[in-house]
């Protein structure tokens, strides 16, 4: 389990949220047995899903990210609410690439392709809004989607540092954004302190080293006093709260059981008749779920 800290600058006019995605990220990786490249790829996409539900203003509030892209790893998606769930895959786990200046090759892993995001708030029809890759980095695009499809400036930091070992040693996001009315200095003043910001995962490395005895508020509170400390006096930051955010896939029996209502009698038919049974894996946690004969037939005389 991970803590989004959200904070205001004292003029109001950016918000900041940051957390430390180390667990979740650990976890997702054992699931779907990434490689090192993939391992970093879906823990952006899975950190970025994190900050952004911290925006979430209802706890049935649901959101998706999905980048799709003609490279190796196909897609990824990831999907948050605003309880702080949070669970992703990505398309081909197995997918790697040498490194590239020294660095994981996540653009190189998703190539050319789109982001979406679909966001679900009790409207009529959820809001989706779709742009093309800047980079195929994760940030990069998210921060492009948040000026392209919602006219936000926003700045995102996402980071992952894989071990030699394939281990998850730190994952971290920053997202900042400014709030309608600010001015020109409050935002001059952000610019100069995120130009002279070193990655995300350093300052989350950095908190971790120094974490015995102390709670996740804690470490958040030194991440923001590190990342944030140059600010000027009147854009300094002040805690507003904290939301906990965890991997955790709702999938279920009867999910599953719906899911196979939706594929047609004429196929379920043929299941059942040269089958006798079927297996349902969850593509996020990948969670086996089976279904005898029996219930099949069930199922199948259910279907109008």
């Amino acid at each position: 389990m991970s803590k989004v800290l959200t904070a205001i600058d004292r003029s109001g006019s950016f918000r900041v949220y940051l957390t430390i995605t180390t667990a979740d990220c650990a976890e997702a990786a054992r699931i779907h047995e990434t490689s090192p490249t993939a391992s970093a790829a879906l823990g952006r996409v899975l950190t970025g899903t994190a900050l952004m539900t911290a925006q979430l203003k209802e706890e049935e509030h649901r959101l998706t990210v999905q980048f799709k892209g003609d490279g190796p790893a196909k897609q990824i998606l990831a999907c948050g609410n605003g309880s702080g769930d949070i669970k992703g895959y990505i398309a081909d786990p197995y997918a790697d690439l040498p490194l590239k200046n020294g660095k994981l090759d996540v653009g190189g892993l998703l190539g050319i392709g789109d982001l979406t995001v679909i966001k679900d708030i009790g409207l009529k029809e959820p809001y989706s809004g779709t742009i093309a890759l800047v980079s195929g980095e994760i940030a990069e695009d998210l921060t492009a989607y948040y000026y392209i499809s919602e006219q936000q400036n926003t700045s995102i930091g996402l980071g992952v540092k894989v071990g030699t070992e394939n281990q998850i040693i730190c994952a971290g996001g920053m997202f900042v954004q400014m709030l309608p009315g600010a001015g020109d200095e409050p935002a001059d003043a952000l610019e100069a302190v995120l130009g002279e910001m070193k990655p995300v995962t350093y300052y989350a490395e950095q908190v971790q080293l120094r974490s015995a005895g102390k709670t996740e508020e804690a470490m958040l509170e030194e991440m923001m006093a590190d990342m944030f400390g140059s600010l000027p006096e009147e854009y300094s930051l002040t805690v507003l709260d904290f939301k906990e955010v965890r991997w955790h896939c709702d999938c279920s029996h009867e999910r599953m059981k719906s899911a196979l209502a939706t594929i047609g009698k004429e196929d379920l038919r043929q299941i059942i008749d040269e089958d006798g049974e079927a297996e349902l894996v969850c593509h996020f946690c990948r969670s086996k779920y089976q279904f005898g004969k029996e219930e099949l037939e069930e199922i199948y005389e259910g279907i109008g």
